[in-house]
């Protein structure tokens, strides 16, 4: 039975059966997804001038970091059961223009040097931002199952492509002395522009319930968070997370800091950290289909340990360039290889990758004020300590990555993992 027709029998309103319609929506996925990427990218690349603008400590933005998290746990929270209600397309699209609008909060708030506001700013982007992380990973599992081959890491890929675009518009803005207001309201704008047209091509039925896949009841989306292998995976996703995120809120301002290099060369670092984990994605469907996922979830981890500890306890910033490469390279599979085995089983696919992505993002909740404080007293740079611990407890706990193994012909032939995992 073809990949195509059992998706059809799962949801039969669902999918136009021609190939070119799977990759529209794959394409359309591909926009999605580096939307997402470029936005945070945009915010992340202006914290050292917004600190400076603000006049915050390290503790502060801390505080502020924590609103993107705060707003996202929520929305991760949230999501499972909207996109059983509405399907993912309406999701995504509600999402996004959430997150631009608070992005465009945040513009003006740092245009009125106003903490308040820049939180506030930053409590929307984060709700936007967490929602469309859940539909958007439920959307592409579902078209991964429907191609038949791995396609989750490339997604993710784009994303860092985004996160790198964004970046690099970030380090232009700072040495063409761009305001932080003025890039920030251009970005939401432009990625309201990539998304509006991308998101119309989604399938509408995805990920919404169904007579052939029934709603989930209250008891079972409950039960979803007693099943260890989801928390596992939850776990793992933590880890891997952490040290996406860690990067993402902190390595800018760590080696401005911990370095003495300037807020562009800063930027340039971090534009390391993406373009390695961008590589690592982009080769890694090929890594997951020869090796399965638990050995190259293994593989990772340590790579990303060795880059964190070069990372941290290098000489200089050019020893610390080569250990963001690894970083970036090492941590580049933990969230799709995570998103994409808490959706093996499609009828259960929004709740476990909610319940997963919710467990995974407390990094990013919990993870900007406890660095923050660490790096009170120790040095951001040196922080990074707590974020390597964590690492290495994702490589332990990676077997949870397993492909789940589903009674059905449909099932054997969604999931495919070499006989040694």
């Amino acid at each position: 039975m073809s990949t195509l027709r059992s998706q059809r029998i799962d949801q039969p309103e669902l999918f136009d059966e021609t190939a070119d319609a799977a990759r529209v929506w794959r394409n359309a996925m591909f926009v999605v997804f580096a939307a997402c990427g470029f936005a945070l990218a945009a915010w992340v690349s202006r914290t050292p001038a917004v600190r400076d603008g603000l006049g915050a400590s390290t503790g502060h933005m801390g505080w502020l970091i924590f609103a993107i998290a705060g707003g996202a746990i929520a929305g991760l929270v949230s999501a499972g059961a909207l996109i059983g209600r509405f399907g993912a397309r309406p999701v995504i699209r509600t999402a996004l223009l959430t997150a631009a609008a608070g992005l465009v909060v945040v513009a003006l708030g740092a245009s009125l040097t106003s903490s308040e506001v820049v939180f506030a700013g930053l409590l929307v982007f984060g709700l936007g931002f967490g929602t469309c992380d859940v539909s958007m990973n439920v959307a592409g599992a579902a078209n991964e199952r429907v191609l038949g081959r791995t396609v989750m890491p490339i997604f993710h890929a784009m994303y860092s492509i985004g996160t790198l675009t964004g970046a690099a518009l970030g380090v232009l803005a700072t040495i063409l002395g761009v305001s932080v207001g003025v890039h920030l309201g251009v970005a939401a704008v432009i990625m309201v522009g990539a998304v509006i047209p991308a998101v119309r091509l989604v399938p509408a039925g995805v990920g919404r319930a169904t007579g052939a896949q029934p709603k989930l009841s209250r008891t079972e989306r409950l039960a979803v968070w007693k099943d260890p292998r989801t928390l596992l995976i939850g776990l793992m996703v933590l880890g891997m997370g952490f040290a996406e995120g860690a990067a993402e809120d902190w390595l800018p301002l760590a080696t401005v800091d911990g370095y003495g290099v300037s807020e562009t060369v800063g930027g340039a670092l971090f534009g390391i950290f993406v373009v390695t984990m961008t590589a690592g994605r982009l080769c890694g469907v090929l890594l997951i289909d020869r090796f399965g996922r638990v050995a190259t979830l293994r593989a990772s981890a340590l790579v990303a340990a060795v880059g964190l500890t070069v990372t941290i306890f290098g000489p200089s910033a050019v020893t610390a360039a080569v250990g963001i490469a690894l970083w970036g390279l090492g941590t580049s599979l933990g969230l799709p290889v995570g998103m994409s085995a808490a959706a093996d089983d499609p009828r259960t696919a929004a709740a476990r990758v909610s319940a997963a992505a919710t467990v995974g993002y407390a990094a990013f909740l919990f993870g900007p004020p406890v660095l923050a404080m660490l790096g009170e007293h120790v040095g951001l740079l040196h922080s990074f300590v707590a974020v390597l611990a964590l690492v290495i407890v994702a490589g332990l706990i990676a077997p949870a990555a397993s492909p789940l193994a589903l009674h059905s012909e449909t099932a054997a032939e969604r999931v495919r993992e070499p006989v040694a995992h």
